[in-house]
């Protein structure tokens, strides 16, 4: 992985990010419940290692949690802060890659690295580089949570785009679109994405593009790799069970 790339990616979106989400503020209500509800106790401390614009963070916030938030994108996690504010809550955030994380070991109860963002690493190396480093901030017996895209069907059938996604705003109806473009590698494991956004602009619409790279990581490699860098009790929930939008790799820090 070019963290420089996939960091720029991130920047760019940062300022339309929640635009993806048919109604961000229910998205963030949602997903904190459902991460909340597994997380099991009050008031723990949290660290979301991919927060991006705060979607989980600010959701766990709200459920009462003590959350910290990284991500390599510094507008993203500048952002983060800033929308966790609006809402009169506290959130501490940083730019920081997640395989090099600036924390004490031990620190927190919890650590959450949701929404595809552990694929953006593109080796087993990185992955485990990654996955250590969250091992290392968690106290003895800590929860690991990490969510990915459903690999095992998307490895089967290599689909090449997604659905549009139709975020309207309150106030004048306008709709921005989102969608995305896939090319898979000859390796059929890794895949260059296309995400695309249209917006209005004065009755046309106007297209930005950004382009990022991911590995399609099956739930057993992944297992394997959470196994190896210090975890243990390892299984995957899937949305049905949760109330995630993705599955859940949960796991506990070994003793």
């Amino acid at each position: 992985m070019s963290e420089t790339l996939v960091a720029r990616f991130y920047d760019e979106l940062a300022d339309d990010y929640h635009l993806i989400y048919p109604d961000w503020d229910a998205s963030i209500r949602r997903q904190g419940g459902a991460l909340d509800a597994i997380i099991g106790q009050d008031r723990a401390e949290v660290l979301d290692c991919s927060c991006g614009i705060g979607t989980q963070a600010i959701g766990l916030a709200l459920c009462g949690h003590r959350v910290t938030g990284t991500d390599l994108s510094p507008r993203a996690a500048v952002r983060a802060g800033r929308e966790a504010a609006r809402r009169s809550l506290s959130l501490r955030t940083a730019a920081a890659d997640m395989r090099r994380l600036p924390f004490p070991d031990g620190q927190f109860d919890v650590v959450v690295c949701a929404d595809n963002s552990l694929p953006h690493l593109l080796t087993e190396q990185d992955v485990h580089a990654a996955l250590a480093a969250m091992r290392r901030v968690l106290r003895p017996d800590g929860l690991l949570l990490v969510s990915t895209r459903h690999y095992e069907d998307l490895l089967r059938d290599h689909p090449v785009s997604t659905p549009p996604q139709v975020h309207r705003t309150a106030e004048g109806g306008e709709r921005t679109i989102t969608f995305q473009l896939w090319h898979w590698h000859d390796d059929g494991e890794h895949y260059d994405l296309e995400h695309f956004q249209l917006l209005p602009a004065g009755g046309e619409w106007r297209v930005k593009v950004r382009r990022t790279t991911y590995w399609a990581l099956s739930q057993n490699r992944l297992a394997r790799l959470a196994a190896e860098a210090g975890f243990v009790d390892a299984r995957w929930r899937m949305p049905q069970e949760t109330g995630f939008f993705q599955p859940l790799l949960e796991a506990r820090a070994d003793e």
